[in-house]
């Protein structure tokens, strides 16, 4: 295991909505129109099926067509990386190497958490070292606990980092505590992503190397602008754009999930459509709440912030 590098993740991935026509189909027209206007902007990766693509709501073969035409449409200019949980080990493996198999650059996996409190250091350390052991591509763990009830916290990512298949983590804990002892107690080549816009910037303050978030789908440029500022030293304008940021993202994220993300899509320009059932799209008056919130995000930052 000595010697090996590991992949390098750092900067800007959006974590890209799954679009679906009026019949809850996958549009990977749609998704082609989306797909050209990321290419115009400073994104370093995307991710496809996690949390914002509506994962547990795409069968097995719709996340494989799902992951190819990412690929195809992002033609080698931005990292691709594939949501692959599922239930059993079994499957996630056979989906992740598809993903490999497709082009995806790496994959995205929650920790099981179906069966509550079943998890244990030794458990997770034996699923995900069977996964990045037959994963032709690196492994990125994902740690959701809003969504999953569990918590992976900073020893157990430390044990996973050893792995040389196991190359970062993305972290929606909103802990920043916890994720800075990640960054102190992982090696130096294990890359460690924020998972929300919201605390992008005290994150990157601990030692992430970057972020996946829902608002970089519909705005990148500031959230790299984040991101190059404090690599320049130039806090007093991170802190600004950040600050600005946390509103547009919580209403994208948080308090509206992935409807209000598609409405803040189509708001922008893109292609949001219908989330599918049983989701359920936001109301006319939520709606003219997100396009308030993104106008005087854009205004503050189109206004020279």
């Amino acid at each position: 295991m000595e010697g090996v590098v590991k992949m390098k993740l750092e900067g800007i991935f959006a974590p890209i909505p799954t679009p679906f026509d009026d019949n809850y189909e996958l549009d990977l027209n749609a998704l082609k129109k989306n797909m050209d206007y990321w290419l115009t902007t400073p994104l370093d990766g995307i991710v496809a099926a996690g949390s914002n693509g509506e994962w547990p709501l795409l069968t097995y073969e719709e996340k494989i067509k799902l992951f190819e035409a990412c690929v195809k449409y992002a033609g080698g200019k931005v990292k691709v990386i594939a949501g692959t949980h599922c239930p059993s080990t079994q499957e996630t493996i056979a989906l992740s190497k598809e993903a490999a198999r497709v082009g995806c650059d790496a994959v995205l996996v929650l920790p099981p958490h179906y069966y509550k409190g079943q998890n244990t250091q030794e458990s997770l350390k034996r699923y995900f070292f069977e996964l990045a052991d037959n994963t032709p591509i690196p492994v990125v763990l994902y740690n959701m606990p809003a969504n999953t009830g569990f918590n992976m916290d900073h020893k157990t990512v430390k044990t996973l980092s050893e792995h040389p298949n196991i190359i970062g983590i993305k972290d929606s804990s909103a802990d920043i505590v916890q994720i800075c002892q990640i960054c102190k107690n992982t090696p130096s080549d294990f890359n460690v992503f924020a998972g929300s816009g919201s605390y992008f910037l005290p994150s990157l303050a601990v030692g992430c190397s970057g972020g996946t978030m829902a608002v970089a789908n519909i705005f990148a440029k500031p959230c790299k602008e984040i991101f190059e500022h404090f690599n320049n030293g130039d806090i007093k304008n991170a802190q600004k754009i950040q600050l600005a940021l946390v509103d547009i993202n919580q209403a994208v994220t948080k308090r509206y999930g992935v409807p209000g993300l598609k409405a803040a899509m189509e708001i922008a320009g893109l292609y949001g459509g219908p989330p599918r059932p049983p989701l359920l799209p936001v109301s006319k008056e939520i709606r003219e709440e997100i396009k308030g919130i993104y106008n005087d995000f854009k205004n503050f930052y189109e206004g020279g912030k």
